[in-house]
């Protein structure tokens, strides 16, 4: 019987991942590059594992051996998403992960052919990015036929892990990314500040280059899509200091003063942290005309919640409900996939 195969398992998301996999049927092969670590938690979990890196394609066929999907849980996704897609189109796999980065969705969905042919999914974005955003950009397409623009807005109540912080500080994405009139453009990070009322009065909201820019226009056809996230003025500071002085990083030796800061950071927020915390996603749709919906939905903390959906993915493809290839979460399984999730609400508040 062929598997699900969990690849990154050992790191903060993927760990978590692993773990909630054991309350259900999957029983998936785990699978990282450090044998101590992956090793640890499958003899912890009772899981089969497997050993091996990114940079060799016969070690990825030894790796993929009897799976039928892989779910990618190791970042950042612009180095390890090509390798293992590669190997997943090769091998007769279905590719699934927890990316919410731009350039891997774009990159992705040019191979939609290629996975045609070989008869398997790539469906990248599977947990917090960016199922609950895709999900309600479909349902405001769905309340409004005929919108041309749709803002959506995240107020995420929670710290990030250190692998987030990773992805995005090593991000090659130096910008804001919108969508207007089809096109994907840069715009300086300063140029988008707005207010969204969460359910609690208006916030102030920053633009920022979320995975929606490009799976929001797969799922929907909109043509002027535009994303924003509320938080204090810290992370302000630090999304500009980011986009500012983000160049240097390309230096070898800023580099390395950056990912030793960064592993020096705690690996995530704890399981009391996750438990007491939640996200609220905003989004409205708008028609030439200014016809307008918003629709509001709250959801469990986002390791939480990329927990739940990237094995509610998972099952759903190994039980054979798929989609041959490049595919958003809400094309394949529908805008109300989201509500399957316990602890997601929608309200509909215009």
């Amino acid at each position: 019987m062929e598997k699900l195969l969990i690849y990154g398992a050992n790191g903060y998301t993927g760990r978590l991942i692993s773990q909630n996999s054991i309350k259900t049927q999957l029983s998936p092969i785990l699978a990282g590059r450090d044998n101590d670590s992956v090793g640890e938690l499958a003899q912890r979990l009772g899981l089969e594992y497997r050993v091996f890196d990114l940079n060799d394609s016969h070690r990825i066929d030894e790796g993929l051996k009897g799976v039928s999907c892989v779910l990618n849980c190791a970042g950042p996704f612009f180095q390890t998403s090509r390798p293992m897609v590669e190997a997943s189109i090769r091998n007769h796999v279905h590719y699934l992960d927890i990316t919410g980065e731009i350039t891997v969705f774009e990159k992705l969905a040019a191979r939609d052919e290629e996975a045609k042919k070989a008869g398997v999914m790539l469906l990248p974005g599977v947990g917090f990015d960016v199922v609950p955003t895709d999900c309600l950009a479909a349902h405001l397409k769905a309340r409004l036929p005929l919108a041309e623009s749709l803002v959506l807005g995240l107020k995420i109540n929670g710290s990030a892990s250190r692998g987030t912080i990773r992805t995005a500080f090593l991000s090659p994405v130096r910008k804001n990314v919108i969508r207007k009139d089809r096109i994907m453009r840069e715009v300086s990070i300063a140029s988008r500040v707005r207010k969204i009322d969460f359910g609690n009065g208006q916030e102030w909201a920053i633009g920022i280059p979320w995975g929606d820019i490009s799976t929001a226009y797969f799922s929907t056809g909109i043509p002027n899509i535009e994303v924003y996230i509320a938080g204090s003025r810290k992370l302000f500071l630090l999304l500009i200091f980011n986009r500012l002085f983000g160049w240097s990083f390309n230096n070898s030796h800023v580099r390395k003063i950056i990912e030793s800061c960064i592993d020096s950071m705690s690996d995530g927020p704890s399981v009391e942290e996750r438990s007491q915390r939640n996200a609220i996603v905003w989004g409205q749709a708008q028609t030439r005309e200014c016809e307008r919906v918003t629709t509001l939905m709250h959801t469990p903390e986002g390791y939480e919640l990329t927990a739940s959906t990237a094995l509610a993915v998972s099952q759903k493809v190994m039980a054979g409900k798929f989609r041959p290839g490049f595919q958003t979460p809400s094309r394949v399984y529908g805008k109300d996939f989201i509500l399957e999730i316990k602890g997601v609400t929608r309200q509909d508040v215009l």
